[in-house]
């Protein structure tokens, strides 16, 4: 079957290859400002309920998403350094680097003299109840929570060598709508395929070169490649590749809102703390 691009969408799932992303010229930084932005996901292009940006900021300039504070945000850093501040806490931040901005804290990114590549989660709060004090700034690689063995939903045969997802924002350590957990395929792993009832699903491949499952098929991607499944659509992903030369395959992303169901599989209440 011929690959899923932006232009075969099947109906309500997508990918987007990195090198199919629309980069423009950021609005209202000026005539000489450097930074550009994509936007591959979002109510506009069909999602109901998250936006996701990939922005390239040039050194030394910085980035905040229009009324940032009125909603949620995650960030994944994919390129380059500089800091990331949520309100009036910045850290510094490279590859690998993330940071969630609760509904009221405004998030800027600012690159280094190199430059910063970031993508960015968006989604209104919409009721959802707020953390007490949530966790601002991790990393992909935080292990401290994970899911291990997951064997989807049932709608496609689960694989045996089943990957590992680490929960980095998630409603336990604050997350109240937006969460953002990081898949770690080794060589030969899938993370099964699933759907989720009542969530949007937007995920990234960050590192590697690996697969995701789509609707009804597996799709070649690599690092920068977006996928979108809206609430219903099957989706996973899985490196298979094998052998002494196979790499990691790593995705990042999640669905919004949260869905319960992938912390009830690992063992977990889905409260928000």
């Amino acid at each position: 079957m011929p690959p899923i691009t932006a232009a075969t969408a099947l109906g309500d799932a997508r990918i987007i290859t990195a090198a199919e992303l629309e980069f423009r010229p950021l609005e209202g930084t000026g005539p000489a400002a450097r930074t550009t932005l994509a936007t591959p996901v979002s109510p506009a292009a069909g999602s109901t309920h998250v936006t996701l940006h990939v922005v390239r900021i040039a050194g030394g300039e910085s980035f905040t998403p229009d009324n940032s504070s009125a909603e949620e945000n995650t960030v994944v850093v994919f390129a380059g350094s500089g800091t990331a501040a949520v309100g009036d806490l910045g850290r510094p931040v490279e590859r690998g680097s993330a940071a969630y901005a609760p509904t009221g804290r405004t998030l800027t990114l600012t690159a280094d003299e190199a430059g910063m590549t970031a993508y960015v989660w968006r989604t209104p709060l919409a009721g959802a109840t707020p953390g007490s004090a949530p966790v601002l700034h991790s990393s992909l690689w935080d292990e401290t929570t994970q899911l291990r063995g997951f064997n989807g939903t049932g709608q496609v045969e689960a694989a045996e060598s089943r990957a590992t997802m680490n929960f980095v924002f998630w409603p336990g350590n604050g997350s109240s709508r937006l969460c953002l957990h990081c898949g770690i395929q080794q060589p030969g792993e899938t993370f099964n395929v699933h759907i989720h009832p009542d969530s949007d699903e937007a995920f990234i491949a960050f590192e590697g070169i690996g697969q995701m499952y789509l609707r009804d098929r597996w799709i070649d991607v690599a690092a920068g490649d977006v996928l979108y499944a809206a609430p219903g659509v099957l989706h996973g992903a899985r490196n298979p590749h094998t052998g002494p030369t196979a790499r990691r395959f790593v995705t990042c992303g999640g669905p919004s809102p949260y869905d319960p169901a992938l912390y009830s599989a690992a063992g977990y209440s889905s409260q928000v703390r």
